[in-house]
């Protein structure tokens, strides 16, 4: 039998929060008929598709925490933690079958590049490197450009970046850094989605609203438009046939002309993404409808909220956002969000399972990224929801700009052409090596 050519995937990291590396190993697996092993650490859940394919085996990493000692010394904490980082992952990058190329994740730099070029050498396995961004710059963030940690995590990430046989990276600005600072040479694979992301049903729609019913309508320390609403309706029934956004009669599904818009937002909760600035927006807009609508300050909340929920009609409606993620700065914000004092907006925070995300993306109104970019972010959503849902042509044609430029480029198609060559150049090379 024709022994298959077979690519190790690394992430230092949750698997189940890497869902490019996850792709990666989907389209190896599926499209080019590879071998995949992941080397990672646990945590999340992976997609269901990643778990069930059969060639596609996930080698876990225990996660090291070294909290006792970062109080004593942070320095001291930082070096050995990635010292038994660094002999854990040769230790797991030795244990696999010999792959004919690792396809690394970074950031994390340190210690991944070292360890997986090491296990390279030692088994003569190709190197590709997928750049998601720099590590030195994320580290810059809390330490300053200047610091000498930082300069040293830039010389290493520098100095093995240009000992990958092949390199792939996220943007043509990060092509040109790396061809301009460091002299490796990139091919662009965009983030695409995968066909699992798409505006999904309203039969799917619905029995996720049903799933998440409690999160949404019922959730521990909010009292708002959202929450109250939902139990006036369901006083005299527990059932889930109505959710907030849809009800069903029967085998009659539809969509309730009162719910409330969508927003979803997906975040890692870290300071590389200015969650404050949808805080703001959020408040500009329950400050601006009240004044459109000449409400002051000594409304009956409470039957307002019920109202709504009734079927009561305003030119503007109600925002429900949705953020998922995990992260370190989740507890800060959640504290935020708790002290305003919203009228017409709410806010839930969750995480979503891997086939659950694609359906709520698919069920959203409007998606919000809160990754910092030189152009800044704009959130015009007063000028968005304006008539929702029904006369609501300004929404109605980003969407369609959307799912036009979605349907046109698809992961599988991007894959296939900027990145497969890649892998395929670097493991076919290494594979026909090894059957000499």
């Amino acid at each position: 039998m024709e022994k298959k050519p077979r690519v190790a995937i690394v992430v230092l990291g949750d698997i189940g929060r890497s869902p490019r590396m996850q792709y990666h190993a989907l389209s190896l697996a599926s499209q080019a008929k590879f071998e995949v092993d992941i080397v990672a650490n646990g945590g999340s859940e992976s997609h269901m598709d990643v778990i069930k394919n059969q060639n596609i085996r996930i080698h876990e990493m225990a996660s090291v925490s070294l909290e006792g000692l970062s109080k004593i010394s942070k320095a001291l904490a930082v070096l050995t933690k990635a010292a038994i980082q660094f002999f854990i992952l040769v230790w797991f990058l030795f244990k696999i079958p010999r792959p004919d190329a690792f396809l690394v994740q970074n950031p994390p730099s340190v210690p991944t590049l070292a360890a997986v070029k090491l296990s390279c050498w030692l088994r003569r396995c190709g190197f590709v490197i997928d750049w998601h961004n720099f590590g030195y710059t994320l580290l810059g963030m809390s330490h300053g450009r200047n610091h000498i940690i930082v300069k040293l995590y830039k010389w290493f990430e520098k100095y093995f970046g240009k000992m990958a046989d092949g390199t792939l990276c996220v943007t043509k600005a990060m092509q040109h850094e790396l061809a301009q600072n460091c002299g490796v040479k990139a091919s662009v694979l965009y983030d695409q989605p995968p066909e699992f992301f798409h505006p999904v049903a309203l039969k799917e729609s619905h029995e996720l609203f049903c799933r998440l019913d409690r999160s949404i309508c019922d959730p521990i320390g909010f009292h708002d438009c959202v929450s109250t609403g939902k139990k006036s309706q369901n006083d005299a029934s527990s059932d889930l046939s109505h959710t907030v956004f849809s009800t069903q009669d029967g085998d009659n599904l539809s969509l309730k002309p009162s719910r409330p818009a969508l927003v979803v937002s997906s975040t890692s909760w870290t300071s590389d993404e200015d969650f404050s600035l949808l805080l703001e927006a959020a408040l500009l807009y329950d400050r601006r409808i009240a004044a459109a609508l000449n409400e002051d300050d000594s409304i009956d909340e409470e039957k307002l909220w019920i109202d709504l929920s009734n079927g009561k009609k305003y030119l503007y409606p109600r925002l429900l956002f949705i953020i998922t993620g995990k992260g370190p700065d989740r507890k800060k914000y959640e504290e935020k969000i708790r002290k305003l004092k919203l009228r017409r907006v709410t806010f839930r925070t969750m995480w979503l399972s891997a086939e659950d995300y694609p359906l709520l993306l698919g069920s959203a109104d409007l998606g919000v990224s809160l990754h910092t970019s030189s152009s800044g972010l704009d959130l015009p959503m007063k000028m968005l929801f304006k008539g929702f849902p029904d006369k609501c042509d300004a929404l109605k044609a980003l969407q369609e700009g959307a799912l036009a430029r979605g349907s046109s480029s698809r992961w599988s198609a991007e894959w296939m052409t900027h990145a497969f060559p890649v892998i395929q150049e670097v493991s076919i090379m290494l594979f026909q090596r090894s059957t000499d």
